[in-house]
């Protein structure tokens, strides 16, 4: 038989994979023991780390540098962030603890406001208005704007009811009653000529005086001023004329011209954006009006109506009479030092009701163009008297040199009379 059957002894394949086993436990045995820490071979006590402050991580080697990476300053130290988060928590705490002491002593100093008003009798004396008006310089304000302006009753009679509100407010405001600042901006309406601009200024002085305003001056600014020629320009234009207006008034003139309906890019929409927000957030600090025609001016604020709630007092300029403007170019005289004669004024009045015929009549101004030129012809009177002529050796007297005659105002009305009517306008 081809088949050949090896035996082999039981025994012998025993001892064999004895030895076998025994090999490969002491190979497994010698791998564990090279990769083990020595720590763990060595007789220490039952603790696994014998420091408690020990890193667990091994040497300082583990911890990240930002090795070369250029945005290594990116990264902070886990230690690092928990104290910047302890110190941010830390600080909103202490500012809470503040507000809630200060709203603490708010409240004390409101009770005991409150129970000083309980206990005060009615009859506790607060002074006289008298001795406000003259203490606080308003009432010498009121006497500056009765002699600057001629007719006006109504305006004045404004004026006077916002000087007397800020007085009585502040003598309240002296035994403890509660204020708040009123609103004071203002619309100017009427023609030109009227004397808008001489009320805005008496009362920045008034607003002044009262300590409604830190410096009682007037800024006088008009689109030029407040509007750009380009975009990014309106911004910064607006913004400079509300700083040097800081702390007293701003006029705004003809403030219409701001809003051009017809034109939704028009840069003036930006610049009433910023008046709005100044009027409402720094009322305390700048008072703002704004001046124009009536027609114009309530044309203006059914476009913006935010305008017209925050103004809260609407001041109408009438026009003047004619005797009324005899009065005004006598205030002028005497602010001048000329004395107009007696026989002069009706020649005046007349040249006055004639130019009042005419268009672009502008009150009060249209009297001082009249004055600058009764002045210029008393002048060329004087000098070709005294001169050309030689009268009286050359020698003129005070008379001579103050004096306002008839003739003086006759050449005036003659330029009307005589003129073509299409140039009557240049008279």
């Amino acid at each position: 038989d081809p088949k050949v059957c090896i035996f082999l002894d039981s025994a012998h394949i025993r001892s064999t994979m004895k030895f076998t086993s025994a090999t490969v436990l002491c190979a497994l045995v010698a791998t564990a023991s090279a990769f083990s820490p020595a720590s763990l071979n060595a007789r220490t006590s039952t603790s696994l780390y014998a420091d408690a402050n020990q890193n667990v991580f091994g040497s300082k080697s583990l911890e990240y540098t930002g090795g070369n990476d250029p945005n290594n300053k990116n990264y902070v130290k886990l230690k690092d962030a928990l104290k910047e988060a302890d110190t941010e928590r830390r600080k909103a705490q202490e500012a809470a603890e503040a507000r809630e002491r200060a709203a603490e002593m708010a409240r004390e100093e409101r009770l005991r406001k409150i129970a000083f008003m309980r206990d005060m009798p009615d009859s506790q004396p607060a002074g006289t208005v008298d001795e406000f008006m003259f203490k606080e310089g308003v009432q010498d304000q009121l006497d500056k704007l009765d002699n600057d302006l001629v007719g006006l009753v109504a305006v004045k009679q404004r004026v006077k009811e916002i000087a007397a509100l800020l007085v009585l407010d502040k003598m309240r405001r002296k035994l403890g009653f509660e204020t708040a600042v009123p609103s004071l901006h203002m619309s100017f309406t009427g023609a030109p000529g009227t004397g808008k601009t001489t009320v805005a200024v008496r009362m920045g002085q008034i607003l002044a005086k009262m300590g409604y305003s830190r410096r009682g001056h007037v800024v006088l600014a008009t689109r030029d001023d407040l509007v750009g020629q380009y975009v990014g320009h309106t911004a910064p234009k607006t913004k400079e004329m509300i700083k040097k207006a800081m702390g007293g008034l701003l006029l705004v003139d003809e403030a219409y011209y701001l809003y051009n309906a017809a034109n939704d890019r028009d840069y003036g929409q930006e610049s009433i954006e910023i008046l709005l927000n100044v009027m409402e957030n720094n009322q305390d600090d700048l008072v703002v009006a704004v001046a124009g025609y009536k027609d114009r001016m309530d044309k203006f604020f059914s476009y913006i109506p935010g305008m017209m709630s925050r103004i809260g007092n609407h001041i109408d300029f009438p026009n003047y009479q004619s005797d009324e403007l005899v009065k005004i170019a006598s205030v002028m005289a005497r602010e001048l030092e000329y004395d107009i004669s007696d026989d002069a004024f009706p020649v005046f009045k007349n040249y006055i009701e004639e130019r009042m015929k005419l268009p672009y009549f502008s009150n009060a101004r249209t009297v001082r163009n009249a004055m600058d030129r009764a002045r210029m012809n008393s002048a060329i009177r004087t000098f070709e008297k005294f001169a050309i002529n030689g009268e009286n050796g050359g020698v003129c007297s005070v008379d001579d040199l103050k004096s306002i005659k008839p003739e003086d105002f006759q050449v005036l009305l003659d330029d009307i009379l005589n003129a073509d009517a299409n140039k009557r306008i240049f008279a």
